[in-house]
C-alpha cells in the first residue's frame, strides 16, 4: 500500500457544537475542530450542503444574523476545504438516500457520504453514530 495523506469530512453538529457553549457536545465540538485545524487528521473538508445546513442552524437557534455570520465566515476563513456538491455526487447521495432504509439519515447527511467515498476521506468527524458502519467516524 502507498503513503496515503490522512484527511478528515467535518460535520455540522462538530462546528455548530463548537460556536453553541450550550450544545451538549461543546467540548467534545472545540476538541475535535482545535485537532483538525491543526492538521491532527491531515486535509480538512467540509461540503457545500454542511455550510448551508451550519449557517441555518446558527440563525435559527441563535435568532442572531451575526451568530450565524460569524459561524460561516469562521468555516470560510478556515484551512476547512468547501467541496461543492455537483451533479454526480448529488446522484450518488440519492441512491444513498434510498438504500439505507434503516438508518435515519438525511440527504444531507447521504451528500456527505458520497464525497467521503469519492475522495476516500478517512474520517468523519461527527457525533451522529448513524454514520457508524458506513464511514469511519472520528
Amino acid at each position: 500500500m502507498g503513503a496515503h495523506n490522512l484527511s478528515a469530512f467535518v460535520d455540522s453538529g462538530v462546528f455548530f457544537g463548537a460556536y453553541s457553549e450550550k450544545d451538549e457536545y461543546h467540548d467534545q465540538a472545540v476538541n475535535l475542530l482545535e485537532k483538525a485545524l491543526q492538521g491532527e487528521y491531515g486535509a480538512v473538508y467540509t461540503s457545500d450542503y454542511i455550510f448551508d445546513e451550519t449557517v441555518t442552524l446558527a440563525r435559527v437557534r441563535a435568532k442572531s444574523l451575526k451568530t450565524a455570520l460569524l459561524v460561516g465566515e469562521s468555516i470560510l476563513g478556515s484551512r476547512v476545504r468547501l467541496l461543492q456538491v455537483n451533479g454526480d455526487i448529488f446522484d450518488k447521495a440519492w441512491k444513498i438516500f434510498k438504500q439505507y432504509e434503516d438508518k435515519n439519515f438525511s440527504f444531507t447527511d447521504c451528500t456527505s457520504i458520497a464525497l467521503i467515498r469519492e475522495l476516500q476521506i478517512d474520517t468523519m468527524l461527527s457525533f451522529d453514530d448513524c454514520f457508524d458502519g458506513i464511514v469511519g467516524r472520528g
